[in-house]
């Protein structure tokens, strides 16, 4: 339902619908984040890192000033 409602939203960057498309998009990677957690078995690692770094990367348009974009490589060291 989330996807759907990202993939049917029209608005591209610089549109003034562009941080609405961008809110249920992070929605929609919480809403993965949630089932890498919940998923039977051993977490995958590689999804465990992804998903955060998807919410932060999003995250960082709307609180630019916190480096969250920037603090996506520690992710990965």
């Amino acid at each position: 339902m989330v996807e759907t409602s990202y993939l049917n939203n029209p608005a591209t960057k610089g549109d003034g619908e562009w941080p609405e498309k961008q809110r249920i998009l992070l929605a929609d990677m919480a809403i993965h984040l949630l089932q890498t957690a919940l998923n039977p078995g051993c977490i995958e690692n590689d999804k465990l890192k992804n998903n955060p770094h998807s919410i932060l990367t999003i995250s960082d348009q709307f609180l630019p000033n916190l480096g969250l974009k920037k603090a996506t490589d520690k992710l990965y060291e």
